[in-house]
């Protein structure tokens, strides 16, 4: 599968509606999509035969994969496939996201990924040579499914290369497993995401809780009820619920949103969620009419965020986020205020410091993970400190194999040369950064070009000082 994807996009550079990995990954996607959804009805309808009911499709004949890309249409190509595709297909799929259809159906999902993406292939014969080469593939087995996801996840994490913003779709997978182990959430609770990218965190609870043991019911509430979220970016949202969709969440609760547009002030514990997992964006200003929504205002967007997550918490429930470090150690008056709510208010007992690159090629920015729970005050922290010993690179990201111990360690608070505690009165300024006791400050080593290079600024320095005195001597 992941040889024919590859194929695809080699056809998709050539075509001239086509610029970059994020145009090619949107356009594999809605094709891969509807695919796999004639492949998802199909099977349904054979299951529902089975057992001696009748199956309604979702999706009427004329549009159904197996009509108009395969069967008696097979040989259409050029541009009465174009055609077609732009002014049928795509107009059809979009109309399912009626305004008054079930939120909450596959019916109406189907349409809001529609209503955020169009073709942007210009070639009817480069679109009916990329249908051929899919039209081989098939997601009828559990196997398959599995494949294919991961082959998408593949295409998520290229695009994300490939595009600045690229943060807001892929979280290294080994840092969301580690988050959801440590969490450890349970059939029955609800799993809430502000900032759902391509849902990563989601669809990491959903294999994690998949394994436990659960009744029919339960079932239908892990599919159907327990994964929230919303996502403000058309691109990134789209690539979210097809990738949930695709993992197996068939309703994923997903709102294309501006998540801070809320006001937490509104929020009552019908709006709280057992469950939540994120890694919200950070480094942005948000204007004055979006920091109106919260006591404490701010134009930090991971500060706003976070205000947004403990108040979205429900009583007696846990959160793991990853923040940037200057959360940590800024005193600023803002960040002491939102800092001082966790610890009062929440036990915030477990901060993660993750190596420097982990985000790369996205972002170079120093990370932690924090876990709290709204149960009591904090009493203290538990540290844990990954060192590595060797540098994290683009091409050699984090191992989970290399973080695999950390939610046995946190569970046990275990103390070593890595991990320490820090009591919440030892705390000054709300300063509550990852200052390893163990450690000594760490000499910096520079290259003999950094060594060069200061000697002539402190000669330059020198030199002008020199010159400076002699002019005042003279005057004198």
């Amino acid at each position: 599968m992941k040889q024919q994807i590859n194929r695809i996009t080699d056809i998709l550079r050539r075509d001239d509606g086509i610029s970059g990995a994020m145009h090619y990954t949107e356009q594999i996607s809605w094709i891969l999509f509807l695919k796999f959804l004639d492949d998802f009805e199909r099977r349904e309808a054979d299951n529902a035969l089975l057992d001696g009911r009748e199956y309604n499709y979702t999706v009427e004949k004329k549009y159904r994969w197996s009509h108009w890309a395969h069967g008696d249409n097979k040989d259409t190509s050029g541009d009465d496939l174009k055609d077609f595709v732009n002014h049928e297909l795509f107009p059809y799929f979009k109309s399912l996201r009626g305004v008054n259809e079930d939120y909450h159906t596959l019916r109406y999902k189907i349409g809001e990924i529609f209503h955020f993406i169009d073709n942007k292939i210009d070639s009817g014969h480069t679109l009916r040579e990329i249908l051929d080469i899919i039209d081989d593939l098939s997601f009828q087995k559990s196997e398959d499914l599995f494949e294919l996801s991961q082959v998408y996840e593949d295409l998520l994490r290229g695009m994300g290369s490939d595009w600045g913003n690229s943060g807001e779709f892929y979280t290294p997978r080994s840092i969301i497993k580690m988050m959801v182990e440590a969490i450890d959430p349970k059939v029955g609770q609800t799993v809430y995401d502000p900032s759902v990218g391509s849902g990563g965190f989601l669809i990491q609870a959903y294999d994690y809780m998949m394994k436990q043991d659960k009744t029919e019911k339960e079932l239908d509430f892990l599919v159907n009820d327990t994964f929230h979220g919303n996502e403000k970016t058309g691109l990134a949202y789209i690539m979210g619920v097809m990738n949930m969709i695709l993992h197996g969440i068939s309703n994923p609760n997903i709102v294309k949103t501006n998540t801070l547009t809320t006001d937490i002030r509104q929020i009552q514990e019908k709006d709280r969620f057992d469950v939540i997992l994120a890694n919200p964006p950070f480094g942005g200003k948000e204007k004055e009419i979006i920091q109106q929504n919260f006591p404490i205002k701010t134009n930090a967007t991971e500060m706003l965020f976070l205000q947004h997550i403990y108040k979205h918490l429900k009583l007696g429930w846990k959160t793991a986020i990853v923040v940037p470090e200057g959360v940590l150690f800024n005193t600023g008056k803002a960040f002491q205020e939102v800092k001082k709510n966790i610890l009062e208010d929440y036990n915030l007992h477990s901060i993660v410091s993750l190596p420097a690159g982990v985000f790369l090629p996205y972002s170079g920015v120093k990370t932690n993970v924090i876990f709290f729970d709204r149960t009591w005050s904090t009493k203290d922290i538990w540290y844990y400190e990954i060192n590595l010993e060797r540098k994290l690179t683009k091409n050699k990201p984090l191992l989970y194999s290399e973080i695999q111990q950390i939610p046995e360690l946190l569970k046990k608070r275990e103390l070593g040369d890595n991990s320490w505690i820090v009591n919440v009165e030892d705390i000054k300024d709300y300063d509550i950064s990852a200052k390893n006791p163990y450690k000594g400050e760490e000499e910096v080593l520079r290259s003999p070009d950094e060594i060069m290079k200061s000697l002539q600024e402190n000669e330059k320095i020198i030199t002008e000082n020199l010159l400076e005195l002699n002019k005042i001597l003279q005057k004198n």
